[in-house]
C-alpha cells in the first residue's frame, strides 16, 4: 500500500454502526466500507459546495418551501449532470488505488449509491443551508 492510501485510510472518519456480514453483495460491501466513510468525511466541503451551487443559481433555493427544496436538492445531485459530476470527483478524489479499482468494475452501479447517499446527506443538513442573515451594522 502507498503512502497516500496509508494516509486517506488513516482519515477517515470511523461509523461504528456499519456492519458487514458474508452475505453481502460486493456494491454493498465496497458502499460501507469505502463510499459511507468517504462521504462522511466529506460531510463539510458537500455543504460548501451546495451553498456555492445555490449562489450560483441566483439563489432560488431560498425562496422555496422545505418540500420543495428537498427536491432541488434531488434534482440538482441526480439531474445536474456537472454537478453530480463534481460530487463524484470528490469522493473518488478519497479513494485508495486499490479502491478505485473496485470502483471501475461496477462504476454505474457505484455511482448511483453514491449519489444517493450524497443526497440523503444534503437533505438531513438542510437547516444548514438557510440564508445568512444579513447583519446590519448598530
Amino acid at each position: 500500500m502507498t503512502t497516500r492510501d496509508t494516509q486517506l485510510l488513516a482519515i477517515r472518519p470511523i461509523i461504528s454502526s456499519i456492519k458487514i456480514s458474508a452475505n453481502m453483495s460486493q456494491d454493498e460491501r465496497f458502499q460501507n466500507l469505502t463510499l459511507r466513510p468517504v462521504i462522511k468525511l466529506q460531510n463539510e466541503l458537500f455543504i460548501l459546495v451546495f451553498r456555492n451551487y445555490i449562489a450560483k443559481h441566483k439563489n432560488v433555493f431560498y425562496q422555496l418551501t422545505i418540500e420543495k427544496r428537498l427536491n432541488y436538492i434531488e434534482n440538482a445531485v441526480h439531474k445536474d449532470i456537472k454537478f453530480r459530476n463534481s460530487l463524484k470527483g470528490i469522493i473518488i478524489g478519497q479513494f485508495t488505488t486499490e479502491e478505485y479499482e473496485k470502483y471501475i468494475l461496477n462504476s454505474s452501479a457505484l455511482n448511483k449509491r453514491m449519489m444517493s447517499i450524497v443526497k440523503q446527506r444534503l437533505q438531513s443538513n438542510i437547516q444548514l443551508f438557510d440564508k445568512p442573515e444579513i447583519l446590519k451594522a448598530v
